[in-house]
């Protein structure tokens, strides 16, 4: 009796998690496509009367005086810098976080890095500022990217050192007494043993920079550099807003870490997994 009350007891918790992550998506989806007299009309009707997608073809199009000038513009900017920040913070973090876990004694750098990542980011706003400006890097994609790194590359060597301590060392130390080299043994035994954590790590780094937005709001001025959660927030602006337009941008902002989590499922769960117990 306990084993079946428990095993509804789950089922129960899998369907109210299922319910909270699928609901708002769904309510999104139908506002995108309601008319915006159905979006008015009180009382409100949960299904619209008339389907209407042409916001969609609006978003997708680059036709002058078009809304999809300016997302796809900004899809292409949150692209590139959320993918880059997060290759380059992986080149990083990898190394530093096998140095960590590794030899001993120098906790001390990596609790320093913590402790700076935890201090609220409009303390460094004035010095990522002069520092953007000085190297003429303002309202420019790479710019973004360096201060993105100062926000990933903390986190991902955080989860990537918990990880190498989980593994065995016994392979790393019968490689070494082969003749194998230090950064040999990081290449060719720990990183393919850590395989499923890089996978999870890429993904938590690659969302960080995907749906950062104060950092993306100061250091960007117009559609050269600027991200897509800013020009989401400048949808609304505007004294008539378009609801239903800004549900149909937070649909299709959504489609790319969807894809990412499908492409990186298997690893992901692994990842997490192997993350969480230590053997």
């Amino acid at each position: 009796m306990k084993a079946k009350i428990r095993t509804v007891a789950k089922y129960l918790a899998a369907l109210l998690v299922a319910v909270s992550v699928l609901a708002p998506m769904s309510w999104l989806f139908l506002m995108s496509v309601s008319a915006t007299s159905d979006l008015t009309r009180i009382p409100l009707e949960w299904l619209p009367r008339q389907w209407d997608f042409t916001r969609y073809g609006r978003l997708l199009s680059l036709a002058p005086d078009q809304p999809g000038t300016l997302f796809l513009h900004a899809l292409g900017n949150s692209l590139i810098v959320a993918t880059g920040a997060t290759v380059i913070c992986l080149l990083l973090a990898i190394p530093a976080a096998f140095s960590f876990s590794r030899y001993r004694g120098r906790d001390g750098w990596l609790f320093a890095s913590l402790a700076i990542y935890m201090v609220p980011p409009v303390a460094f706003v004035l010095p990522l500022y002069f520092l953007l400006q000085h190297f003429d890097l303002l309202n420019t994609r790479p710019g973004l990217i360096i201060v993105y790194c100062s926000l990933i590359l903390p986190f991902l060597t955080w989860m990537l050192k918990n990880q190498f301590d989980t593994l065995p060392r016994d392979i790393e130390q019968a490689a070494r007494l082969d003749g194998l080299r230090v950064w040999q043994v990081l290449l060719r035994i720990t990183l393919p043993l850590a395989k499923p954590v890089l996978g999870a790590a890429a993904l938590f780094g690659w969302l960080l920079a995907w749906d950062e937005f104060f950092y993306a709001l100061l250091f960007t001025s117009n559609i050269a550099a600027q991200t897509l959660p800013v020009t989401i927030a400048g949808f609304t602006a505007g004294r008539a807003t378009d609801d239903g337009l800004i549900a149909a941008v937070g649909i299709l902002a959504s489609v790319p870490p969807l894809f990412i989590a499908i492409w990186l499922q298997k690893t992901l769960v692994s990842g997490l997994a192997s993350g969480g117990s230590k053997g």
